[in-house]
């Protein structure tokens, strides 16, 4: 099987894919990308987040051509999502995009498929071809009977062939569906078969609540058996959950490091502080504290000093108050109102 070691390296505007290279975090902005301004803010602000590619959606000419505006205004690679009019992905190449992203079945004829993979060619940028279990041929349905993993890895292999064939192969794959162990399976299968970096994700996962447990589940499947070069979490939400949540499957996956780890414990009927507001502010505070180290919130004196010891930093509750924990040393007791205001000093004074 093709792992993240043995695929191929593909540059996307300085930021490397495959070829062993950490996992890539994308999201993709929901302004109107002619919009520069709302854009530009959104892509920094997904960028401060840890989101490294970044594609918006070109639907029209006007789209194509605010391309070349955003990409002096932000500082991660800019990825062009094209859909059936072959000349707006010409025109996004030509406005500076860093990738294309196109379905060569929803393109059209071979010429069109081939003037933009000519475009592409001249620059060196890369394509993304993505093919979704909703858009797979019909002959492919018949062969297999429906949509299965099968017909979506043929069919994503033959567009990769149409383009090879063409004499161009610095591509990057995306097989994609809502069906969770579907696209397990489809990832395994075309790993076994190409060496092109693959992008990782469930599409259409769903709100940010439910899409986030498809994606999670989905995305460990898939990477943790050694498959992926860059993921993307499609959630029905702010883009921002999106990298949030695809950092946090990375770090759980231990797949990267970096970034503040919350732990806290389930509430029972010893839990004598209101431990689900505590934790929940936590996790908002340290949220982009560019620190590598855990934190634990516990409720109670039984499993609280035990597990908070286990942390970098820890607040264990008990009736009212709390110990607050450094390494697991107790270093002082705190009412439960000063118990967040102590962390924080912690964390903002955190050595290591």
């Amino acid at each position: 099987m093709i792992t993240r070691e043995h695929t191929r390296t593909v540059n996307v505007g300085g930021c490397l894919l495959g070829g062993g290279s950490p996992i890539r975090i994308q999201s993709m902005t929901n302004t109107r990308t002619d919009d520069v301004a709302a854009t530009v803010a959104q892509i920094n602000a997904l960028a401060k987040a840890g989101c490294e590619i970044i594609r918006c959606a070109v639907p029209d000419e006007k789209a194509a051509l605010a391309l070349s505006e955003i990409k002096k205004q932000i500082g991660i690679p800019l990825v062009a999502d094209i859909h059936f009019d072959y000349r707006l992905a010409i025109a996004a190449i030509e406005n500076g995009a860093d990738k294309i992203r196109i379905n060569p079945g929803n393109i059209g004829s071979a010429d069109r498929v081939r003037a933009v993979v000519d475009a592409a060619k001249e620059r060196g940028i890369p394509i993304r071809v993505g093919v979704n279990s909703g858009s797979l041929e019909k002959d492919l349905i018949e062969k297999y009977q429906g949509v299965t993993a099968e017909g979506i890895v043929e069919s994503a292999l033959a567009k990769v062939g149409m383009i090879e064939d063409m004499g161009y192969e610095n591509l990057v794959i995306s097989i994609k569906s809502s069906n969770v162990l579907m696209c397990a399976k489809a990832h395994e299968r075309i790993a076994e078969k190409t060496d092109h970096p693959l992008h990782v994700g469930i599409t259409e996962a769903g709100s940010v609540y439910a899409g986030n447990i498809k994606s999670s589940i989905g995305l460990a499947l898939i990477l943790s058996k050694g498959i992926g070069d860059t993921i993307r979490v499609s959630l029905t939400g702010d883009p921002l959950e999106e990298v949030r949540s695809a950092k946090l499957i990375l770090r759980t996956l231990g797949l990267r490091s970096g970034g503040v780890e919350v732990v806290s414990c389930p509430t029972c009927g010893r839990t004598q502080i209101d431990l689900i507001g505590l934790a929940s502010k936590v996790e908002e505070m340290v949220k982009d504290m560019p620190l590598n180290l855990k934190v634990a919130v516990m409720g109670c004196v039984v499993n609280g000093p035990g597990e908070a010891k286990e942390a970098d930093l820890g607040i264990a509750g008990g009736k009212g108050s709390g110990l607050l924990m450094k390494k697991g040393e107790i270093i002082r007791t705190l009412p439960e109102d000063q118990l967040l205001d102590a962390l924080r000093w912690e964390l903002e004074h955190w050595e290591g």
